[in-house]
Protein backbone atom coordinates (compact mmCIF):
# COMPACT_ATOMS: atom_id res chain seq x y z
CA UNK A 1 0.00 0.00 0.00
CA UNK A 2 2.39 2.37 1.02
CA UNK A 3 4.79 2.07 -2.91
CA UNK A 4 0.90 2.70 -4.24
CA UNK A 5 0.90 5.67 -2.26
CA UNK A 6 3.92 6.60 -3.34
CA UNK A 7 3.30 6.08 -6.86
CA UNK A 8 0.16 7.83 -6.78
CA UNK A 9 2.28 11.19 -5.40
CA UNK A 10 3.96 10.79 -8.01
CA UNK A 11 1.37 10.89 -10.57
CA UNK A 12 -0.26 13.62 -8.88
CA UNK A 13 3.08 15.77 -8.73
CA UNK A 14 3.02 14.90 -12.68
CA UNK A 15 -0.01 16.85 -12.91
CA UNK A 16 0.13 19.77 -10.24
CA UNK A 17 3.81 20.75 -10.99
CA UNK A 18 2.67 21.49 -14.88
CA UNK A 19 1.50 24.37 -16.02
CA UNK A 20 -1.19 22.53 -18.80
CA UNK A 21 -2.87 21.72 -15.73
CA UNK A 22 -3.58 24.80 -14.72
CA UNK A 23 -4.37 25.90 -18.23
CA UNK A 24 -7.16 23.05 -17.97
CA UNK A 25 -8.60 23.52 -14.57
CA UNK A 26 -9.23 27.71 -15.58
CA UNK A 27 -10.33 26.73 -18.91
CA UNK A 28 -12.44 24.09 -17.55
CA UNK A 29 -13.95 25.97 -14.63
CA UNK A 30 -14.76 28.66 -17.39
CA UNK A 31 -16.97 26.76 -19.57
CA UNK A 32 -18.76 25.05 -16.21
CA UNK A 33 -19.31 28.69 -14.97
CA UNK A 34 -20.83 29.41 -18.32
CA UNK A 35 -22.67 26.42 -18.29
CA UNK A 36 -24.46 27.26 -14.86
CA UNK A 37 -24.57 30.60 -16.11
CA UNK A 38 -26.67 29.79 -19.18
CA UNK A 39 -28.84 27.29 -17.69
CA UNK A 40 -30.14 29.96 -14.89
CA UNK A 41 -30.57 32.29 -17.39
CA UNK A 42 -32.99 29.77 -19.07
CA UNK A 43 -34.64 28.84 -16.14
CA UNK A 44 -35.30 32.24 -15.17
CA UNK A 45 -37.65 33.06 -18.60
CA UNK A 46 -40.45 31.15 -17.04
CA UNK A 47 -41.99 28.34 -15.43
CA UNK A 48 -39.98 25.03 -15.83
CA UNK A 49 -40.41 21.07 -14.68
CA UNK A 50 -36.44 20.74 -14.95
CA UNK A 51 -34.29 21.60 -12.19
CA UNK A 52 -30.94 23.31 -12.34
CA UNK A 53 -29.61 20.23 -11.56
CA UNK A 54 -31.08 18.42 -14.66
CA UNK A 55 -30.29 21.01 -16.92
CA UNK A 56 -26.59 21.45 -15.98
CA UNK A 57 -25.80 17.97 -16.87
CA UNK A 58 -28.14 17.12 -19.80
CA UNK A 59 -26.94 20.06 -21.82
CA UNK A 60 -24.27 20.48 -25.29
CA UNK A 61 -21.94 22.29 -23.20
CA UNK A 62 -21.48 19.75 -20.26
CA UNK A 63 -20.96 17.45 -22.79
CA UNK A 64 -18.63 19.90 -25.06
CA UNK A 65 -16.61 20.37 -21.53
CA UNK A 66 -16.89 16.48 -20.29
CA UNK A 67 -15.27 14.82 -23.87
CA UNK A 68 -12.46 16.41 -24.76
CA UNK A 69 -11.47 16.63 -20.71
CA UNK A 70 -10.80 12.74 -21.02
CA UNK A 71 -7.96 12.87 -23.75
CA UNK A 72 -6.30 15.65 -21.84
CA UNK A 73 -6.06 14.25 -18.93
CA UNK A 74 -4.30 10.60 -19.71
CA UNK A 75 -2.48 11.62 -22.83
CA UNK A 76 0.56 11.35 -21.34
CA UNK A 77 0.31 9.50 -18.81
CA UNK A 78 2.07 6.23 -20.54
CA UNK A 79 3.26 7.79 -23.70
CA UNK A 80 5.49 10.41 -21.94
CA UNK A 81 6.77 7.34 -20.02
CA UNK A 82 7.97 5.79 -22.91
CA UNK A 83 9.21 8.28 -25.25
CA UNK A 84 11.68 9.76 -22.16
CA UNK A 85 12.41 6.27 -21.49
CA UNK A 86 11.91 6.93 -17.58
CA UNK A 87 9.50 3.74 -17.64
CA UNK A 88 12.95 1.64 -17.56
CA UNK A 89 13.39 3.43 -14.65
CA UNK A 90 9.92 2.45 -13.09
CA UNK A 91 9.75 -0.73 -13.83
CA UNK A 92 13.05 -1.65 -12.48
CA UNK A 93 12.40 -0.46 -9.24
CA UNK A 94 10.79 -2.47 -6.39
CA UNK A 95 7.04 -2.02 -7.51
CA UNK A 96 4.41 -4.16 -9.07
CA UNK A 97 3.08 -3.43 -12.42
CA UNK A 98 -0.37 -3.79 -11.06
CA UNK A 99 0.41 -1.24 -8.68
CA UNK A 100 2.18 1.26 -11.61
CA UNK A 101 -1.32 0.58 -13.61
CA UNK A 102 -3.47 1.65 -10.47
CA UNK A 103 -1.31 4.40 -9.33
CA UNK A 104 -1.42 6.05 -13.09
CA UNK A 105 -5.32 5.15 -13.40
CA UNK A 106 -5.86 6.57 -9.90
CA UNK A 107 -3.79 10.00 -10.16
CA UNK A 108 -6.05 10.34 -13.25
CA UNK A 109 -8.94 10.08 -11.62
CA UNK A 110 -7.88 12.01 -8.64
CA UNK A 111 -7.20 15.01 -10.23
CA UNK A 112 -10.54 14.50 -12.57
CA UNK A 113 -12.66 14.76 -9.02
CA UNK A 114 -10.35 18.10 -8.21
CA UNK A 115 -11.78 19.92 -11.44
CA UNK A 116 -15.24 18.73 -10.73
CA UNK A 117 -15.25 19.67 -6.86
CA UNK A 118 -15.82 23.69 -7.48
CA UNK A 119 -18.72 22.79 -9.55
CA UNK A 120 -20.21 21.84 -6.49
CA UNK A 121 -20.35 25.46 -5.45
CA UNK A 122 -22.67 26.83 -8.28
CA UNK A 123 -25.38 24.96 -6.56
CA UNK A 124 -24.69 26.19 -3.47
CA UNK A 125 -24.80 29.76 -3.98
CA UNK A 126 -28.22 28.69 -6.08
CA UNK A 127 -29.32 28.10 -2.89
CA UNK A 128 -27.84 30.88 -0.69
CA UNK A 129 -28.84 33.32 -3.25
CA UNK A 130 -32.76 31.69 -4.51
CA UNK A 131 -33.72 30.37 -1.27
CA UNK A 132 -34.71 26.89 -3.29
CA UNK A 133 -33.41 23.70 -4.32
CA UNK A 134 -31.52 23.12 -7.33
CA UNK A 135 -32.44 19.58 -7.44
CA UNK A 136 -35.43 17.51 -6.79
CA UNK A 137 -34.10 15.54 -3.82
CA UNK A 138 -30.63 15.24 -2.46
CA UNK A 139 -30.77 11.89 -4.56
CA UNK A 140 -31.15 14.04 -7.49
CA UNK A 141 -28.01 16.07 -6.57
CA UNK A 142 -25.92 13.00 -5.24
CA UNK A 143 -26.64 10.46 -8.09
CA UNK A 144 -25.52 13.18 -10.41
CA UNK A 145 -22.39 13.38 -9.10
CA UNK A 146 -21.96 9.66 -8.47
CA UNK A 147 -22.36 8.84 -11.97
CA UNK A 148 -20.48 11.86 -13.00
CA UNK A 149 -17.62 9.55 -10.99
CA UNK A 150 -18.33 6.64 -12.67
CA UNK A 151 -18.33 7.92 -16.17
CA UNK A 152 -15.14 9.53 -15.68
CA UNK A 153 -13.69 6.67 -14.26
CA UNK A 154 -14.96 4.53 -17.19
CA UNK A 155 -13.92 7.11 -20.07
CA UNK A 156 -10.32 7.77 -18.02
CA UNK A 157 -9.59 3.61 -18.27
CA UNK A 158 -10.27 4.58 -22.39
CA UNK A 159 -7.65 7.17 -22.20
CA UNK A 160 -5.12 4.73 -20.25
CA UNK A 161 -5.58 1.93 -22.85
CA UNK A 162 -5.01 4.80 -25.21
CA UNK A 163 -2.23 6.20 -23.97
CA UNK A 164 -0.34 2.98 -23.20
CA UNK A 165 -0.30 1.69 -26.95
CA UNK A 166 1.84 4.33 -28.09
CA UNK A 167 4.78 6.50 -27.80
CA UNK A 168 3.00 9.56 -29.19
CA UNK A 169 0.79 12.33 -26.94
CA UNK A 170 -0.97 13.79 -29.52
CA UNK A 171 -1.82 9.99 -31.01
CA UNK A 172 -2.42 8.72 -27.75
CA UNK A 173 -5.00 12.02 -27.38
CA UNK A 174 -6.49 11.06 -30.99
CA UNK A 175 -7.19 7.33 -30.41
CA UNK A 176 -8.69 8.49 -26.35
CA UNK A 177 -10.91 11.18 -28.18
CA UNK A 178 -12.36 8.24 -30.67
CA UNK A 179 -12.82 5.65 -27.89
CA UNK A 180 -14.65 8.23 -25.95
CA UNK A 181 -16.82 9.48 -29.02
CA UNK A 182 -17.12 6.10 -30.28
CA UNK A 183 -18.85 4.98 -26.88
CA UNK A 184 -20.58 8.23 -26.32
CA UNK A 185 -22.29 8.25 -29.77
CA UNK A 186 -23.12 4.49 -29.34
CA UNK A 187 -25.65 5.41 -26.67
CA UNK A 188 -27.08 7.49 -29.53
CA UNK A 189 -28.22 4.86 -31.85
CA UNK A 190 -31.21 4.57 -30.45
CA UNK A 191 -32.50 8.25 -31.50
CA UNK A 192 -31.02 8.21 -34.51
CA UNK A 193 -32.45 4.67 -35.78
CA UNK A 194 -36.25 6.04 -35.75
CA UNK A 195 -37.17 2.84 -37.20
CA UNK A 196 -35.41 0.38 -34.41
CA UNK A 197 -37.49 -1.56 -32.35
CA UNK A 198 -38.39 -1.38 -28.52
CA UNK A 199 -36.05 -4.39 -27.86
CA UNK A 200 -33.21 -2.49 -29.86
CA UNK A 201 -33.44 0.95 -28.06
CA UNK A 202 -33.78 -0.59 -24.75
CA UNK A 203 -30.82 -2.53 -25.10
CA UNK A 204 -28.87 0.45 -26.88
CA UNK A 205 -29.90 2.55 -23.36
CA UNK A 206 -28.35 0.52 -21.14
CA UNK A 207 -24.42 2.15 -22.58
CA UNK A 208 -26.41 5.31 -23.35
CA UNK A 209 -24.62 8.23 -20.87
CA UNK A 210 -27.07 10.16 -22.00
CA UNK A 211 -30.04 8.51 -21.00
CA UNK A 212 -28.40 7.31 -17.82
CA UNK A 213 -27.04 10.81 -16.88
CA UNK A 214 -31.29 12.18 -17.04
CA UNK A 215 -32.38 9.64 -15.19
CA UNK A 216 -29.69 10.05 -12.35
CA UNK A 217 -30.46 13.87 -12.09
CA UNK A 218 -34.00 13.11 -11.75
CA UNK A 219 -33.00 11.04 -8.46
CA UNK A 220 -33.78 7.83 -10.25
CA UNK A 221 -30.29 5.71 -9.38
CA UNK A 222 -30.29 2.33 -11.52
CA UNK A 223 -28.20 -0.19 -10.46
CA UNK A 224 -27.73 -1.15 -13.84
CA UNK A 225 -25.21 1.39 -14.91
CA UNK A 226 -23.48 1.14 -11.64
CA UNK A 227 -22.53 -2.18 -12.73
CA UNK A 228 -22.02 -1.71 -16.21
CA UNK A 229 -19.40 0.97 -15.27
CA UNK A 230 -17.60 -0.66 -12.58
CA UNK A 231 -17.51 -4.10 -15.24
CA UNK A 232 -16.09 -1.63 -17.94
CA UNK A 233 -13.48 -0.27 -16.06
CA UNK A 234 -11.97 -3.73 -14.94
CA UNK A 235 -11.82 -4.70 -18.30
CA UNK A 236 -10.16 -1.88 -19.30
CA UNK A 237 -7.97 -1.83 -16.84
CA UNK A 238 -6.95 -5.07 -17.15
CA UNK A 239 -6.39 -4.90 -20.88
CA UNK A 240 -4.33 -1.80 -19.96
CA UNK A 241 -2.31 -4.24 -17.81
CA UNK A 242 -1.75 -6.53 -20.32
CA UNK A 243 -0.28 -4.13 -22.95
CA UNK A 244 1.66 -2.59 -20.30
CA UNK A 245 3.40 -5.94 -19.97
CA UNK A 246 3.82 -6.23 -23.51
CA UNK A 247 5.02 -2.93 -24.15
CA UNK A 248 7.56 -2.88 -20.74
CA UNK A 249 9.11 -6.19 -21.95
CA UNK A 250 9.25 -5.87 -25.62
CA UNK A 251 11.47 -2.73 -24.74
Amino acid sequence: MRKFLILLEREMKSYFYSPIAYVVLCFFLVLTGFNAYTMISALNRGPTDITLVEAFFNNAIFWFAFIPLIPLLTMRLYSEEFKLGTIETLTTAPVNDWQVVASKFAGALLFYVVLWTPTVLYFVIFKYVTKEHAGQALGAFGGSYLLLLLMGAFYLSLGCLASVVTSNQIIAAIIALVLVVVFFFTGLLGYILGTASQGFRDFISYFSTIDHMRSFTRGLIDTRPIVFYLTMIGFFQVLTFQIFQFRKWKS
